[in-house]
């Protein structure tokens, strides 16, 4: 028998044994098949703000209608992001009025102003990638820190980690924070809060 091993993230893997019968009966007809790259390939990354509002606020504005603050798209003109935050949600990237788009995400996580996960491989659809992106939210003083972990696991490109990581930076830092800081997040629509 062969052994063919198929990793799901770093320390983690799940074997899988194929018969050499099977094998030689898809050579017999014709077929061809072969392992071309293993690997336990996978990164993490962690980042760190301060926002001046409290985590419902925040946990609302960083779900629902996120277009306000998230910017990298497959469309060149999208008509919305949006991020359902509840169990089985989905992380919405809308074209047009058509409903034509792209399932970025689903999230797996909702607790309002505690924490939102989410799995799926973002701008690296296509690929076989998997990420998992936590945002957790915890008072601080006149505000809320929001950690936000992404984990990555699968057939990971040499760099990926630093533009994951690149592209974090700048959602969170030179998009969301000002965002909410010039409280721009209060003209989302539909957007109400009692904190």
């Amino acid at each position: 028998m062969y052994l063919l091993r198929f990793c799901f993230g770093v320390n983690r893997a799940v074997t899988v044994s194929v018969a050499v019968l099977g094998l030689a009966l898809l050579a017999v007809q014709g077929v061809v098949a072969e392992v071309v790259r293993t690997a336990d390939a996978g990164f993490a990354i962690e980042h760190s703000l301060m926002l001046p509002v409290s985590p419902e606020v925040a946990y609302d504005v960083m779900t629902g209608d996120i277009s306000g603050w998230w910017d990298h798209s497959f469309s060149d003109s999208p008509k919305a992001f949006y991020i359902e935050p509840k169990p089985g949600g989905g992380f919405y990237e809308i074209y047009d009025d058509s409903g034509d788009g792209v399932l970025h995400a689903t999230v797996i996580v909702a607790q309002r102003g505690k924490m939102l996960r989410y799995t799926g491989p973002l701008g690296l659809s296509g690929s076989a990638i998997t990420m998992v992106m936590t945002y957790h939210y915890e008072p601080k003083g006149e505000g809320t820190l929001v950690k936000v972990t992404v984990d990555a696991s699968g057939n990971i490109e040499k760099g990926w980690d630093e533009t994951v990581d690149g592209v974090w930076r700048h959602f969170l830092f030179e998009r969301l924070k000002p965002y909410v800081e010039s409280g721009r997040y209060l003209e989302k629509p539909g957007f109400e809060s009692d904190y």
